[in-house]
């Protein structure tokens, strides 16, 4: 917890215990007026004898519990230690407070030592009884403050954790594609030194994306959209069948924001296992915006006999796991087999 805040804890406790002794006071005041007996006739008397028996019994207890008996003994589960430390602590605060009352040094008057032992022992009871009130004030604070700082530390750390799983996620994304992409843009070279120039420039242009785009939390869904356009041409390398991967994209919003590379992996998974890439198409990507939502669609043909979730480029774990970290409660994923046709159905809710 802020150490401001911290302070401010403090002195708005003293200011309520001065204030509810000002209130003593005028209580007191009313009920004692016209006794000419009376021991005090003015605040300045009242809180005289206040800082022998209240105020200073209650600050040495207070800050006894608050910074001795919770760290040293109540923090580490010493239970029978901390109640052994809470009554000598208190006693210890009423005797001083008592004390000083007797010596003169603040009340003018002799309060407990000419006093018989059983009045003594009286008196002395009931300021530790006031003094623990006190310290258990004292430790309510210290438990709220200590209690409060574990769940800032804690949610520390599961944002780290948060981040590391993340990074770990993405660092598994990118090699994956940049092998195949290579792979690909190789054999062309052979082929067509031509196109595989032209290819390698949009790869460079990829590589910048990954790069320097996917560091942030969220990009715009246009540049998202752009960067599938290219990684789309790129898997077109080895095919003759320029329609074998349909991508069509309805009803874009400019402002949507999203995760960087969410929807690669269904697609290169597609890519991978498409059975028939002579087909137009054999793979079939949506996108449709609707409002604040994403309706992310990806259909390929395949082979019944090919595990396609069990073997996809990132593994369906992962990207079940990158989904919950992302859209936790924000996002519903459907995966279908269903007569040679491979489905995904991905919806992102980005409210």
């Amino acid at each position: 917890m802020n150490k401001s805040v911290v302070v401010l804890l403090h002195i708005g406790y003293w200011l309520v215990f001065t204030l509810l002794l000002a209130v003593l006071f005028g209580l007191s005041n009313a009920a004692t007026a016209g006794d000419a007996d009376r021991d005090f006739n003015s605040l300045y008397e009242w809180l005289k004898l206040m800082f022998g028996t209240t105020i200073l019994p209650a600050v040495i207890c207070f800050y006894g519990y608050y910074g001795l008996l919770f760290t040293r003994f109540l923090l580490k589960r010493k239970i029978a230690a901390f109640f052994i430390g809470a009554i000598i602590v208190a006693v210890l605060s009423a005797a001083i407070g008592a004390l000083a009352g007797s010596l003169n040094v603040f009340m003018g008057r002799d309060f407990i030592l000419n006093k018989d032992a059983r009045t003594a022992i009286s008196i002395l009871f009931f300021l530790s009884f006031v003094a623990m009130l006190s310290g258990v004030v004292g430790l309510v604070m210290r438990g709220f403050i200590t209690w409060y700082s574990e769940i800032k530390v804690k949610e520390e750390l599961a944002q780290k954790n948060f981040e590391m799983e993340l990074a770990l996620v993405k660092s598994q994304i990118n090699p994956h594609f940049l092998f195949n992409t290579i792979n690909n843009i190789d054999v062309l070279i052979n082929k067509d030194p031509e196109l595989a120039s032209k290819y390698l420039i949009a790869l460079s242009d990829i590589m910048r994306f990954m790069l320097y785009e996917t560091k942030p939390d969220r990009i715009l869904l246009g540049k998202e959209i752009e960067y599938i356009e290219k990684f789309i041409a790129l898997h077109k390398i080895r095919s003759n069948n320029d329609d074998y991967i349909q991508f069509d994209v309805k009803d874009i919003s400019p402002n949507l924001m999203i995760a960087p590379m969410l929807f690669i992996p269904f697609i290169e998974n597609a890519i991978k296992h498409v059975s028939d890439k002579k087909a137009k198409p054999a793979i079939g990507i949506v996108i449709t915006i609707e409002s604040d939502k994403i309706y992310f669609t990806c259909k390929n043909n395949f082979k019944l006999e090919t595990k396609i979730a069990a073997h996809s480029g990132l593994g369906d774990g992962l990207i079940r796991k990158r989904l919950q970290l992302l859209y936790p409660d924000k996002h519903e994923l459907a995966i279908s087999a269903e007569n040679n046709i491979y489905s995904v159905a991905l919806t992102i809710d980005c409210s």
